[in-house]
């Protein structure tokens, strides 16, 4: 305690407050941030390779697409741990569409992908025990399971003429703390959807070390060539428990709607589990239940665009790089993000603040939990003219600055 004079002759103590261990994080602005920040407020050009949100990409939305928020329904009070019936179904048609049959009854709505996480999480784990997740993968994994007091192991992923998973390698990884293996399908940010003989690889060592499978499926609409099988379909033998949500299937991240899909041995037990925790939390407004199947039943309109807008970028992006053979573009089936593999002569962040010195953003690999050196992760959503842009400030500088031999994976 520190000891102060308070008023005249008084003396008091002034507590230190005690936080608790998992949000004891470093929240100092990071060198990239405040290197972005600084050239964002001198006004200077930059061009957004790390555009993630749709919203602020140039697609057009429907003119009536907020009016599905003024159905009187929402001012009735009916609390539903499950969610409102109505959009229950509406995620049904969609898995429909996808080939699979789901009923109602599997379904559980939630605000985010990141609270699906969490209230599985819950569901899944006792404190201490252990998550495997692929890796390169999307960082937010980091933050949920130390709210949630579990612990993370990274499972490799390979690339050989496209990234596979090492299933060896999760067999490895696993330990008697271990409770589920998390799938991100197609993976953010290297594009791979887990093909049908890799997925039984996973379901062999679920049915084996009795694991159940989390797969988030976000971005399974966006599939370059062919869509992507849903495994909402199931897995034999294996607890399945799918997440996605509105924010990438109707490029709609600010109405905050997802969900849930449970299958497999179990799912009815699992399921009304995971209603007691909805229900302490209660967190879906009835607004945006009520306008979700609008919403979902209309995502075509934004889903070509989104589509046409990667696909062009892409082929944007392979054309300019063909005048740097030292840097090259792996293979990607889907959704909106490509991996570069760049010469490793410095670390990735020095390569990124010089890049924005020229005024292109563009995120290191080190982000997606990939080495120090050797690898740059770039959006395909922004507008073409956006994209064109810095990617050519992107080739020139590696035209300019780092020529000579390219490393090999």
């Amino acid at each position: 305690m520190r000891h102060v004079r308070r008023g005249r002759g008084t003396i008091g103590r002034v507590g230190v407050m005690r936080f608790s261990r998992r949000t004891n994080w470093n929240t100092e602005e990071s060198l990239l941030s405040r290197a972005h920040r600084l050239r964002a407020q001198a006004g200077l050009p930059i061009a957004d390779l790390t555009a993630s949100n749709p919203t602020r990409c140039g697609f057009a939305y429907p003119r009536d697409l907020l009016e599905a928020l003024a159905d009187p329904r929402a001012l009735d009070y009916d609390p539903q741990p499950r969610g409102n019936r109505q959009a229950r179904e509406a995620v049904c048609r969609y898995y429909a569409d996808h080939g699979a049959v789901v009923r109602p009854e599997q379904v559980v709505l939630t605000t985010s992908t990141s609270e699906a996480y969490s209230f599985l999480f819950r569901l899944l784990c006792d404190p201490g025990s252990e998550i495997l997740v692929a890796q390169p993968g999307y960082p937010l994994f980091d933050f949920l399971a130390v709210l949630d007091d579990v612990a993370l192991k990274a499972a490799p992923l390979i690339y050989d003429h496209g990234w596979q998973i090492d299933a060896e390698g999760f067999r490895q990884t696993i330990t008697p703390a271990t409770r589920a293996i998390v799938l991100v399908h197609p993976n953010n940010p290297t594009g791979h959807f887990t093909k049908p003989r890799e997925a039984e690889e996973l379901a062999r060592l679920c049915r084996e070390f009795d694991l159940s499978l989390i797969v988030d499926e976000v971005f399974l609409d966006y599939g370059l060539q062919d869509p992507g099988r849903s495994f909402a379909a199931g897995v034999d033998g294996v607890p399945v428990f799918v997440v996605s949500g509105l924010s990438k299937i109707a490029g709609l991240p600010q109405m905050k709607a997802a969900w849930i899909m449970a299958t497999g041995p179990e799912q009815a037990q699992a399921l009304d589990r995971i209603e007691v925790i909805a229900d302490t939390f209660l967190s879906m407004n009835a607004p945006v239940q009520c306008a979700l199947p609008k919403w979902l039943d209309g995502r075509a309109a934004i889903q070509g665009q989104i589509r046409e807008r990667v696909a062009a970028n892409l082929v944007a992006l392979d054309c300019q790089l063909r005048e740097v053979p030292e840097v090259s573009r792996l293979e990607v089936e889907g959704g909106w993000y490509a991996v570069l593999r760049i010469p490793a002569l410095q670390p990735d962040e020095q390569t990124v603040l010089a890049l924005l010195e020229l005024g292109v953003w563009v995120h290191p690999g080190y982000f997606f939990g990939m080495a120090e050196s050797g690898w740059l992760v770039v959006s395909l959503l922004a507008e073409s003219g956006e994209f064109s842009t810095g990617v050519t400030q992107l080739v020139d500088y590696f035209r300019t600055h780092q020529g000579g031999n390219k490393k090999t994976l």
